[in-house]
């Protein structure tokens, strides 16, 4: 039962990725598009992330409870060491929840709208900021639990290099994402090839970000390509994603929504795949070597066995009611 409760895990964060990552992504666009397009943008926005914004928390929820309740020495140590992004990181979520709902359901149009629209993208490119330098400062080695001072405790555990630049790698795929699931969401010629311009542009600058996580890993003695191209999965997924991209471009000029969407996901998999792959089981690399395992550190047995049961029962009422939930929304769209 402990290997359905990692599952669960390593599949929450994924879809976390593939479907709040676009979510977020959406504000990145906007926030990256000129004054002149901002309104033709948002309208499309609106159209595709209306069903389901709400609902692409949901995963961050089942992995903060897992973490919680199946691994509370993992939790704990990540949330005091880490509280101030995780904190920020919250904080960019209500806003940007917050400023979606009022910006779109106040009835009264004013100069609050600004402001609104203000808060969404800036807290759009935020929030998946700090969420990639949480987990970049989780395998960093960085986090120090003998730290006898706050700096060193609890601001240079997640404030450098590596961490950043996976922060602002994390950013570049949610904008990438979310360039490649708005093509598909406009019949308008002249939207749909500014779309395609800026999944070209965010492919570039995801490619550059990468680039600079292996720089700055190489540069503070973090083994990251080690964890890559030290292993015969990790070659193989690096292969398999860059001639994706190949297939990718193909058909994004041919202009297939439905498969550019399927390789734009099957991209994010394989990253998240071989960044943890290596060094699974362990979730978290401290300072000086130690390590958290989800193998070594988990709950009780007992603890462990409900929480399965719990994740598997959930999931029969959980996933096809949000199936339904885009059925609704799409069949809506075909009627309306």
């Amino acid at each position: 039962m402990l290997y359905v409760v990692i599952g669960y895990l390593w599949a929450a964060i994924l879809l976390y990725l593939l479907l709040g990552g676009a979510d977020f992504g959406a504000g990145i666009i906007e926030l990256f598009t000129s004054r002149k397009n901002r309104s033709r943008t948002r309208k499309t926005l609106y159209h595709a992330i209306g069903p389901i914004w709400e609902a692409n928390h949901m995963w961050l929820i089942i992995t903060v409870v897992i973490l919680f309740v199946g691994f509370p020495v993992i939790y704990t140590t990540m949330s005091t060491y880490l509280h101030i992004p995780l904190a920020l990181m919250l904080l960019g979520i209500i806003a940007r929840g917050t400023a979606f709902t009022f910006r779109h359901y106040d009835a009264v149009r004013d100069d609050m709208q600004v402001l609104y629209n203000r808060i969404f993208m800036y807290s759009s490119f935020v929030t998946p900021l700090f969420l990639g330098i949480i987990a970049g400062s989780a395998v960093s080695g960085y986090i120090d639990t003998q730290a006898g001072d706050f700096l060193h405790a609890y601001v240079f555990s997640w404030l450098h290099g590596f961490s950043i630049s996976v922060g602002l790698f994390t950013v570049a795929i949610c904008g990438y994402l979310a360039a490649i699931y708005l093509i598909g969401e406009t019949h308008d010629p002249d939207e749909k090839l500014r779309f395609i311009r800026k999944a070209q542009l965010f492919t570039g600058v995801a490619i550059g970000m990468g680039g600079l996580v292996f720089l700055t890993a190489w540069v503070e003695g973090i083994p990251l390509t080690e964890w890559v191209f030290g292993n015969v999965p990790g070659i193989i997924g690096f292969s398999a994603a860059t001639l994706s991209l190949i297939f990718l471009w193909y058909y994004l000029r041919a202009g297939k929504p439905v498969i550019i969407r399927l390789l734009a996901g099957f991209q994010v998999t394989m990253i998240l795949l071989i960044t943890t792959y290596r060094h699974f089981p362990d979730i978290v690399l401290l300072k000086n070597g130690d390590t958290l395992s989800l193998l070594a550190h988990q709950g009780q047995a007992k603890t462990i066995e409900s929480l399965g049961i719990a994740l598997l029962a959930g999931s029969i009422f959980i996933l096809p009611a949000l199936f339904y939930l885009l059925y609704s929304f799409q069949k809506e769209e075909a009627h309306g």
